[in-house]
């Protein structure tokens, strides 16, 4: 590891400059193979101040040692091979920028606010991101195998300080009935031309189908890899979808225009292996007029009328008997699938299982903002979403149940203490691995930095 001293001194020179002498930049410390420059820790600190990041302790401590502890996952990240395709950067690149439109308003705002193009910040966000993805990954690992027992929480909740019995926020049960808008035939007919235009360009050599899936496709998480998807299986895509894509033999020709749950295709073959295919699309989503979401909205409310009223709507006379009710209007009206064969009642998938409760930060920003000021079994006037497809819906809700926040209880919240349990022993697990790496990795610490208060130990040697 000799030559990192020689790299020590070469970053740390000053140099001439215009009759100046300036610094270039300066290695702060050195883990394993990687360096850790001063601009970095600079570009961290900017970044976090700008999304409100507050750190524990001194943060010119503190933030060299978060990149540090950064490639030491990432060093063992690659190698377990652990690793997350381009597909995968692309749709938290897309979804990381779909956050930021929200916050400041409008894409335009977002480019003043950033001084860069969207595609520019697409770019300036990707390492970054595919980095943070294997870390997580890598977390994930190193912790798979850890569990709790019952005894153990109950344990830990008996020994816990009354000051420190944890908090456990309102969770609300929302069910949903959905109407998607009537797209007209001539915006269908607007995109299907489209399809056929982009077509016709790839068969006549004027451009690649990649082009335009970077230019034109409405999927983010493929688009930035030339409408790119990699080896799936048929189970894993809309059924439509895989009905086409599995059935192309030439790499060359293009598919017929497919229609899925979330707009029109047209599929290029990549390759084939085994049970599982590689294609690339390009995904044209038709725009819904402001008269048909109009038109959905009014019969929502009408709906909502009745189910208040307990009124069967003429409609459904002769197929609907007893009092009329959201249950069994979400069953027979509602055409979202995730929720319809449930009596409309959302559900909430996470990696910890599948429940009905939702805390408001977990439910779709467009339901929690209107279930928000609801009263327990009163249902909503009709508003509109954007549902997993990406897809303009119209909604009306019904608030069947409420728990207020409280403190953690044994009998009521035993998955939330086994929760809080599991993640401490998670936390020790990951802790205890870092101090173990530090120890096996070679680590050169800049003199500045040697008399800091790290959260690990072991760095200075």
């Amino acid at each position: 590891m000799k030559h990192w001293s020689l790299l020590f001194i070469l970053f740390s020179l000053f140099v001439s400059h215009a009759g100046a002498q300036s610094v270039v930049d300066e290695v702060i410390w050195v883990v394993g193979d990687e360096a850790i420059l001063k601009s970095e820790v600079e570009v961290t600190r900017i970044q976090a101040a700008m999304e409100g990041v507050h750190w524990k302790g001194d943060p010119d401590c503190a933030i060299p040692e978060q990149l540090a502890v950064q490639k030491l996952f990432l060093h063992q990240a690659a190698i377990d091979s652990i690793e997350v395709t381009e597909n995968e950067v692309a749709q938290a690149i897309e979804q990381r920028i779909e956050y930021m439109i929200q916050q400041t308003g409008s894409r335009e705002k977002l480019e003043e606010y950033k001084k860069q193009s969207l595609s520019q910040i697409r770019q300036s966000m990707h390492d970054d991101l595919r980095d943070q993805m294997l870390i997580q990954r890598m977390k994930e690992k190193l912790v798979k195998e850890i569990n709790v027992t019952p005894a153990e929480v109950r344990r830990y909740f008996r020994d816990l300080p009354e000051d420190s019995i944890p908090f456990v926020p309102t969770e609300v049960e929302v069910q949903i009935l959905t109407q998607t808008p009537k797209i007209s035939v001539e915006e269908i007919n607007r995109v299907k031309d489209e399809l056929r235009e982009y077509t016709e360009r790839v068969n006549s050599g004027e451009t690649s189908f990649q082009t335009l899936a970077r230019l034109y496709s409405e999927d983010p998480g493929s688009r930035r890899s030339g409408g790119e998807l990699d080896y799936t299986g048929r189970g894993m895509l809309d059924p439509a979808f895989a009905a086409v894509a599995f059935n192309l033999t030439d790499p060359k020709k293009i598919s017929k225009i497919v229609e899925s749950e979330f707009g029109f295709h047209i599929i290029q073959l990549v390759d084939k292996r085994g049970d599982k295919i590689k294609v690339r699309h390009i995904l044209r989503k038709p725009v819904v007029s402001d008269s048909a979401v109009n038109k959905s909205l009014a019969f929502l409310d009408t709906i909502a009328d009745n189910i208040r009223n307990a009124v069967t709507p003429k409609s459904l006379e002769g197929l609907y008997t007893g009092t009329f009710n959201f249950e069994d209007a979400a069953t027979i009206i509602s055409d979202d699938k995730d929720t319809r064969n449930n009596r409309g009642l959302m559900s909430n998938r996470s990696e910890k299982g599948q429940t009905s409760r939702f805390q408001l930060q977990d439910l779709p920003a467009e339901v929690a903002r209107v279930v928000d000021n609801m009263e327990v079994g009163q249902v909503s006037d009709a508003f509109t979403m954007v549902n997993g497809q990406g897809k303009t819906v119209c909604v009306i809700a019904k608030l069947k149940s409420r728990t207020e926040g409280h403190k953690a209880t044994i009998t009521e919240d035993f998955q939330v203490l086994k929760d809080i349990v599991l993640e401490k022993r998670r936390e020790q697990k990951l802790h205890d691995w870092v101090v173990k790496k530090i120890m096996n990795t070679y680590v050169h610490v800049n003199d500045n930095y040697r008399n800091c208060q790290f959260e690990y130990e072991g760095w200075v040697k």
